[in-house]
This record gives structure tokens, C-alpha cells and sequence, in this order.
């Protein structure tokens, strides 16, 4: 592949709905520019973007895959994303490189969950982006429907550049909006000038009509000629709208079909007309030595610098670190330094990503997209610069899991395995997060859902052939009092030489902080207990607090009081009152009007309006207690509620159902509460086992 300069470059993310066409689209566009001699489809498991086996398995985009495109002397950067929304970190890997977007609809479906949020991300990180309507060979895809709803949501930054010209129900042709032509396509797929028919040209006047007033509005002179009822040249007109698209004032929507290659060479042609190159875009950092701010803007003339924004782990293709060159020209050989390892090396021989295919090539310009194998300190998310010059870039925000399941080994002795496997494959989605949680035995994993960790499974058996199997995890309950006991008790044993003996006399009550375990006083006098023991008496208490006499969970918000006992001059040890306290816990927690205390989680629910009714029935039968309703951005509410941490299992599936996939939550733990008597009397049941296994 040749090295294109800044300017001769696109980075363009191909954001929708999952299924809307996007892997579809990026077939099209490499087909038509010569990268592939015949297109592959996602049934026919032959796409260049979809390599990986669970995606060929699935038939959907799990990872976002780079297929770089040259057009006209250009290379376009062609970032085709995951629509389904548990793969939401990789789009927003792919985001935080692009420097426009374009977001895929269905002529058929319309507009849909995908591709509101596609919006959103781009409003986000300010990014130029255009919407291509694809399928529209098929007879019930609707052009005039889907803008109409866009411009509904939107307002008059949607501006048609074409219109669709269809005979006998079947798509022949287009309206160019800004050159006022008609297009058809002739029997060899090529385009050939044509009339335009009468049934358009009202809304050829309308779209048109809608663009003068964005080209008028792009400067004074302009704003006046206008209005004195001059026409623009075409010239002026696509200059303008260079300007507006860029700025994100105009959205251009064209359209065409992916499988029958049809309006695909006129987005190839837009895309290189209208999207900014890199150098049209801002890129700071922090100079790290000088602490001022490194304005890399994509310069070749700067100090070289680049940004790793995502990460290839695979046993068959090995590691690959996929990087944008932020400022300068980066170069076979070339040293560069991780400022966040504090370490540097030679970086060897670079790459272009084209799928799970590495092209070598000699140089990588500011604004290019690439990638680097081998590099084994860096990880997503590192800056590489030099020793002279150290930069940091900040880091891509990523989504924050809040899906979690409980995970264990299916054979004995795989743990290191399994443990080195999820490493590899944390690497590559940041989304994915592991936690070992000692208090209740078990190891969790997180995604951002239910599809994303049955994902993960499949992986770990398709990759690294071991095997996990996920479960509902368990929920961290506590155990405390409500009352104050008063106890004793003496542990005495005698077998022959020295016995064992000690006696204690101990008040237990509620401490009034459920963050503590225990506090301990003691308020011996006259040398009852002599000093030497108290420590034993607190390891008692300690070791007993660890699985409480209730349902064998950890003891929190009591407060222990040692008042009297006695002791055996020779009998008497460490171990002996150690061993009484034991018992006399266990006796003066069960008189003390123990309880189960639960878990509660502060959970934030965001979603469109019309579902809130919904979503606040669903957290009552939750055991969840609405705090409060406040407007989010346009149309959407949040809501904020208490809701206990066995509930939240399986949520976001239920959530997604209620809201058509458009709701999100997030949630943080507040406090440990009382649990309701039912539930609390179904846990000490079902935990009967753990305190046989106790005695």
C-alpha cells in the first residue's frame, strides 16, 4: 500500500444499528476501490471486517475492524464498528480516532435505537458525519420516510444530496440535489445522465431550497446575494458546504445499495469532497516534561507522537497494537517512549491493518491510522512519543460495566489458564473486568451485558480451549444486632497434664456503624481477666466476626464489651480465652435480636420519556424506592432510586426489552439495610450447610 500525507487522508467510523449494513457498506466501498476482486457478505462468512470466528459464527461485527480504501489518489480509513450495544466500548475506541462519521440506515427499517445513538456519540466528540441509506433496491425501503423522521429529530442540519428515482417499484437512479441531474444506472452498473422525472422535481425545489439557506448562512456576502435572488455556482454551493459539514452545521444524507455496489461511488467521491482530513482537526496533548500543552494537530513538522486506541490479542495472528499518528512521520526503526511505562524501544517494522491482514509499509503520516506488533508494554489507550519530547494524550472515555456473573473453572486445574486467557481478552476490550471476591468465595466477571460475557465464554473455549461456566453471583449480605445481650462462658478441657482454661463475661450491642465490624472495650477490674489476655479475647472476637452465627456472613456494627471472667493460674492460655470469646459470641449475637442485612445500590436509569411509567413499575416490583425524577438531555428523564443488589441481576436485558434497547443504568453502592423477613428467612435456609460445616 502506498504512504499518503495528511491531507490525503480520511478516517471515517461507520456507525447504525445492528444489521442496518454497515460491514455491508465497507464491503461495497473496498470492492469498488479495487481492494478485493469480488464482495464478500456476512452470510457467505467472507467479509474482510468480519475475521473473527465468533463474529463468521454470529453473523454480526463484534470487534471494530479497520479496512483502509484508496480512492482517487486518497486512502480513506474505513473504522466499521459493532451495532449491537454490548460491544459499545470497541465503537467508542473507534470514535475517538475518526475525524468524521458515517451513520448507516436501513431504507426499510427507518430509523432505530442504533441510530440515535450513533448520533449521540457523534454530538459527543463533535464529529462531522454524513447518513448513508442503504438498501434501497429493496422495495419497501423508504428514502422520503427516513429523512423526514431525521429531520424530525434533528431539525435543518439534514440535507438531502440526493433524491431516489424508482420505475415499476424497482431503484434505477438518483436526483443530484446540488448539481440539479438526473443519474441511472445502465446494465454494466454504470452511471449515465438521465432525466430527472416530473415526480421529483418538487422535492428537488424543496431539498434545494434547504441548501441555499446553508450555503447563504456560511457568510455575509453571501447571506446578501441570496436575497437578492442570485444563484450560487456549483462551485460556491459544495465550497460552502465543505465548510458546514465540517462544522457539523449540514448533515448530507445520500443513499444507494451496498449489495448491488449502487451509489457507492458517489460516497466514495462525497466522502473525499466533504469529510475533513485529519488536518482539519484539533489533537493536543500534555508535553509531560514542561507540563504545557502539545498542540500535535496532526502536524508532520512536530515531534513524532501517536495514540494506541485499540488492541489485537489473537494466538493466530498475534499481538497488534492499532495506533493514529497524532503529530509527525513515524518510520521503520523508529525509538519511541511510553510515557505511562516509562519505557522505550525500537518500535520494527509497521503495519496497515486491512481486517486480520497486516500490510507492511515504510512510514505512517500524522492523521494515519496503523499498527505496530510486538509492542509489549503498551497497552489501549497509551501514548508512544519521544524521550525528548514526551507527550500524553487523554484517554478515550469507555462505558463501565455494570453486568456482572459469578465464574468458575469447568475442570479442576485450568485456573492458571483461564486466568492468563481473560487477561489476553481484557486487553483487547476494556469493557471486560474481572474481581475476586474473598468475602463470598467466588470470582466475578463484568461486561457491559448478558451477550457481551456469553461472548467472552465462547472465546475462552474457540481461542484458548478452556472452558468457564457463568452463574448468578452471590450477594454480599452482613449480619448484625438490635439488641444488647449479656453473656458468659468457660471454656475449660482437661486431659491429663495442663488443661486448658478461660472464662469470659461479655456485653454485645449494636455499635450504631454498620462500616465497622466490631469495636472492643474492656472494663475489667481488679484483674478479673488478667491484661495479657485481652489480645486473645480480640482475636476471638475477630475470627468469629469473619462468618456470623446467623447465616455464616461477615458480623459488621456490633460492639463488644469483656467485663469479668477468671483464669487459671496454670491452666489458663491464649488459645482458652480465645476459644471462650468464640462461644460467647455466637451465644450473645443470637440473643442480641440478630438480623441479615442486604446490600443497596444508588441506581441512575436514563430513558426516552414515554418508557418512565414503565421503568419505574419494574424497580417497585424491584424492592426499589424512586428518590427523584430529573429531565436528561432532549426527551429523556432520569430517574434515581434505591434498589437492592439482588434485584439488579439480569437488568439490563429487562431494561433493553422495556425501552426497545434506547435505556441505560448505572448504579454505585449506598449502604447495607435491613432485609425483608421472607427473604432473610429463605437465606438462612439455603445457608444451613455453611454453618453445619462451621461447628
Amino acid at each position: 500500500m502506498n504512504v499518503y500525507t495528511t491531507d490525503k487522508i480520511r478516517n471515517v467510523v461507520l456507525l447504525g444499528h445492528g444489521g442496518c449494513g454497515k460491514t455491508t457498506l465497507a464491503e461495497a466501498m473496498a470492492y469498488l476501490s479495487g481492494v478485493t476482486t469480488r464482495m464478500g457478505k456476512v452470510s457467505d462468512k467472507n467479509t474482510i471486517s468480519d475475521y473473527d470466528k465468533e463474529e463468521t459464527k454470529r453473523q454480526f461485527s463484534i470487534n471494530t475492524s479497520v479496512v483502509p480504501v484508496e480512492w482517487e489518489g486518497n486512502k480513506i480509513n474505513l473504522l466499521d464498528t459493532p451495532g449491537y450495544f454490548g460491544f459499545v466500548g470497541e465503537v467508542e475506541e473507534a470514535v475517538s480516532v475518526a475525524d468524521a462519521a458515517i451513520i448507516v440506515v436501513a431504507g426499510k427499517s427507518g430509523i432505530e435505537v442504533g441510530t440515535q445513538k450513533a448520533w449521540d456519540i457523534c454530538e459527543k466528540y463533535k464529529i462531522p458525519r454524513m447518513v448513508f441509506v442503504t438498501e434501497m433496491d429493496d422495495d419497501n425501503a423508504s428514502f422520503r420516510q427516513v429523512v423526514e423522521d431525521l429531520q424530525g429529530m434533528y431539525g435543518k442540519r439534514i440535507a438531502p444530496f440526493h433524491l431516489p428515482i424508482r420505475e415499476n417499484e424497482k431503484f434505477v437512479g438518483y436526483v443530484n440535489v446540488v448539481a440539479q441531474t438526473g443519474n441511472r444506472w445502465n446494465d454494466k452498473g454504470k452511471v449515465e445522465e438521465a432525466p430527472i422525472p416530473d415526480y421529483s422535481k418538487e422535492n428537488l425545489e424543496i431539498c434545494r431550497e434547504a441548501l441555499m439557506e446553508a450555503v447563504a448562512e456560511t457568510s455575509e456576502e453571501f447571506m446578501d446575494r441570496y436575497f437578492s435572488g442570485e444563484e450560487f455556482s456549483e462551485f460556491e454551493i459544495r465550497s460552502a458546504l465543505r465548510t458546514n459539514v465540517s462544522d457539523g452545521s449540514v448533515v448530507p444524507v445520500s443513499m444507494g445499495s451496498s449489495t448491488l455496489v449502487q451509489g457507492i461511488y458517489t460516497l466514495l467521491d462525497d466522502i473525499l469532497k466533504y469529510l475533513p482530513s485529519p488536518e482539519k482537526r484539533p489533537c493536543k496533548g500534555v508535553n509531560m516534561k514542561t507540563n504545557e500543552v502539545f498542540d500535535g494537530d496532526y502536524d508532520i513538522a512536530k515531534s513524532k507522537s501517536a495514540y494506541v486506541f485499540k488492541t489485537i490479542v489473537d494466538p493466530f495472528i498475534g499481538k497488534y497494537s492499532l495506533i493514529k499518528v497524532n503529530s509527525g512521520v513515524l518510520k521503520t526503526d523508529d525509538v519511541m517512549y511510553n510515557q505511562e511505562k516509562d519505557s522505550d524501544g525500537k518500535i520494527g517494522k509497521i503495519y496497515v491493518m486491512r481486517g486480520n491482514k497486516a500490510i507492511e509499509v515504510p512510514e505512517l503520516h500524522a492523521g494515519d491510522i496503523g499498527a505496530l506488533a510486538k509492542l509489549t508494554d503498551a497497552v489501549t489507550r497509551d501514548t508512544l512519543s519521544t524521550k525528548a519530547v514526551p507527550i500524553m494524550y487523554g484517554k478515550t472515555q469507555i462505558s463501565t460495566p455494570y453486568t456482572y456473573m459469578r465464574y468458575k473453572a469447568k475442570k479442576k486445574g485450568d485456573e492458571d489458564k483461564i486466568s492468563q486467557a481473560l487477561q489476553k481478552l481484557m486487553q483487547e476490550d476494556l469493557t471486560l473486568k474481572i474481581e475476586n471476591d474473598s468475602a463470598n468465595g467466588q470470582t466475578l466477571i463484568y461486561g457491559i451485558d448478558e451477550q457481551n460475557l456469553e461472548i467472552v465464554v465462547s472465546k475462552l473455549l474457540e481461542r484458548y480451549k478452556v472452558e468457564i461456566e457463568l452463574s448468578r453471583p452471590k450477594i454480599a449480605f452482613r449480619e448484625t444486632i438490635r439488641k444488647k445481650s449479656d453473656v458468659e462462658y468457660k471454656y475449660k478441657k482437661q486431659s491429663g497434664g495442663h488443661g486448658q482454661y478461660g472464662h469470659v463475661k461479655m456485653t454485645f450491642e449494636p455499635s450504631g456503624d454498620l462500616e465497622e465490624t466490631y469495636s472492643f472495650e474492656q472494663q475489667v477490674v481488679g484483674g478479673a481477666v488478667p491484661k495479657n489476655y485481652f489480645p486473645a479475647v480480640e482475636k476471638g472476637l475477630q475470627e468469629s466476626a469473619q462468618k456470623g452465627p446467623m447465616a455464616a456472613y461477615p458480623v459488621v456494627g456490633v460492639k463488644a464489651v469483656l467485663y469479668d471472667g477468671s483464669y487459671h493460674p496454670v491452666d489458663s492460655s491464649e488459645m482458652a480465652f480465645k476459644m471462650a470469646t468464640i462461644q460467647a459470641f455466637k451465644k450473645g449475637i443470637m440473643e442480641a435480636s440478630p438480623v441479615l442485612l442486604e446490600p443497596i445500590a444508588n441506581m441512575k436509569v436514563v430513558v426516552p420519556d414515554k418508557f418512565t411509567g414503565d421503568v419505574m413499575g419494574d424497580l417497585n416490583k424491584r424492592r426499589g424506592r424512586v428518590l427523584g425524577m430529573n429531565p436528561a438531555e432532549a426527551g429523556k428523564t432520569e430517574i434515581t432510586a434505591d434498589v437492592p443488589f439482588m434485584e439488579i441481576y439480569g437488568y439490563m436485558t429487562d431494561l433493553r426489552s422495556m425501552t426497545g434497547g434506547s435505556g441505560l443504568f448505572s448504579y454505585e453502592f449506598a449502604r447495607y439495610e435491613q432485609t425483608p423477613s421472607d427473604i432473610q428467612e429463605k437465606e438462612i435456609a439455603a445457608r444451613a450447610n455453611k454453618l453445619d460445616s462451621e461447628e
